[in-house]
């Protein structure tokens, strides 16, 4: 933990008491700051005040002498109704910031690596993080991944924070000013906090204010290639583009699953990355690219680079390999929580046997149509098996398996006895987990655990990059 020292006699409000609430709530008292804590659920206001946190009600009467409000980004303060501890801070003229800007005063000798897209920030932080480590750079990992920010180490001029952000985080974040900057992607999300695309699209562009370092940007969707074509026009940061599928002058990308870096104008074919296991499909592609060129800018040689990214465990849940059984792959994809990103790792693989299904979300299977060729069968569990079987109809070859352990065990014999080559047991929902689960990462660790229960002569586990569950 990092104890907040530049709050020292202030006075601090911490509205949102969950584990990165109370982490703050922690760090600021650790640096004298009196805290006023306060949370909507009456069962975490009870954990905080058994944690020695005072507890406050934030009504009007006590925002005179309240220097901060730190914000659980989870709350809204804007959009679409601002939330009535926002709108009493925002009346007093009370700074409204969350736990990333407090890191970041708290550490103003260290480096500061910011991650956000809609999709694939977790990845590329865990694989930069990784990356770092292997080169033994001193390292904290986490954000909106992981550990709670102020949960860290201190750490000096030689150490660098790998932060993955959310659009959420990066509003509360005012002195953004990241030495590296990485915007991956943008898709719609989020929509009514930020008022609609515009308003989303902006969030995500906070990531670059006041950054005079390197900005590395995707330029395979076209929202986020022109803020990297206006970036270029201003001139301020070093700009690097990147791409999982095409050519980016001046930047990386993958061509014919080689990765390519003309960071210099001197295009250098630096490794495949077609044959990492823990990196598979286009959108990993991108992922790879993200991660080379943020620690080439770090510093990094390019052997150390690929070396990393070849010893890469992969993210737990995400298209995470747990297993090897005699040559099938047996991949973990339970945080695919909707249609769009099971796509993903179903473009990612050929012959796949697929289990999918929990509770559905509003807008069908449309997403995976382009992949369905890829799918050998399909293995429906939970509340979504009858109307995924209707809307998948007679386009695939599908088993109403109900639970997880018994998809598991009917994929298994299937693969045993049809012996496709390259075949791969894919968990990749397309549902949230929560009418058999408490969330994916339960129902990822129980296919794990399903998976362990297998039979098999050839049999080869692997762990996930650690911490980043």
């Amino acid at each position: 933990m990092i104890p907040m020292k530049s709050t020292k006699g202030k006075t601090v409000a911490v509205m949102g008491l969950g584990l990165s609430g109370l982490c703050t709530a922690r760090a600021l008292m650790a640096g004298g700051a009196k805290v006023c804590a306060w949370d909507d659920s009456a069962e975490r206001r009870a954990t905080a005040e058994a944690e020695g946190v005072p507890v406050v009600a934030l009504t009007n009467g006590v925002w005179r002498d309240i220097d901060s409000l730190i914000l659980s980004p989870g709350i809204p303060h804007t959009h679409p109704t601002t939330h009535p501890v926002a709108a009493l801070a925002r009346q007093h003229g009370t700074e409204i910031i969350g736990d990333i800007e407090l890191l970041k005063r708290a550490a103003p000798d260290a480096s500061f690596i910011g991650i956000t897209g809609t999709n694939g920030k977790s990845t590329t932080t865990a694989l930069i993080g990784h990356i770092l480590k292997s080169a033994d750079v001193p390292v904290e990992i986490g954000g909106n991944l992981g550990r709670p920010a102020l949960d860290f180490a201190l750490l000096g001029s030689d150490g660098r924070y790998v932060l993955e952000l959310s659009s959420f985080q990066l509003e509360l974040t005012p002195s953004a000013g990241f030495d590296i900057a990485i915007l991956l992607n943008i898709t719609p999300d989020h929509l009514d906090r930020h008022g609609g695309m515009a308003g989303y699209i902006a969030a995500k562009r906070h990531i670059f204010d006041d950054c005079t370092g390197t900005a590395i940007i995707g330029i395979d969707d076209p929202m986020s290639a022109a803020i990297c074509a206006d970036l270029r026009k201003d001139g301020t940061a070093t700009v690097v583009p990147i791409s999982g599928s095409s050519p980016a002058p001046g930047g990386v990308y993958v061509e014919r699953g080689k990765l390519v870096d003309d960071m210099d104008g001197n295009r250098i074919e630096v490794a495949m990355i077609d044959d990492i296991v823990t990196l598979p499909g286009s959108h990993n592609a991108q992922n790879a690219a993200a991660a080379y060129a943020a620690a080439r800018k770090a510093g990094l040689p390019r052997k150390n680079i690929v070396d990393g990214l070849r010893s890469y465990p992969g993210l737990a849940h995400r298209q995470q390999l747990i297993a090897v059984i005699d040559g099938v792959r047996y991949v973990n994809d339970s945080k695919a929580t909707n249609p769009e990103a099971a796509a993903r790792a179903l473009s990612s693989y050929d012959c796949i046997y697929w289990i999918a299904g929990g509770r559905a979300k509003d807008g069908g299977l449309d997403s995976i149509e382009p992949y369905l060729s890829h799918i050998r069968h399909a293995f429906l569990i939970g509340e979504a098996t009858e109307p995924f079987a209707t809307e998948l109809g007679n386009k695939v070859d599908i088993q109403k398996s109900g639970t997880l352990e018994t998809a598991t065990r009917d994929a298994h014999e299937l693969i045993r006895q049809e012996k496709e080559d390259d075949a791969v047991l894919l968990l990749s929902p397309a549902c949230a987990s929560y009418d058999q689960y408490p969330n994916f990462e339960e129902r990822g660790r129980d296919f794990e655990r399903c998976v362990k229960a297998l039979p098999g002569t050839d049999r080869k586990f692997f762990a996930a990059a650690e911490a980043m569950s």
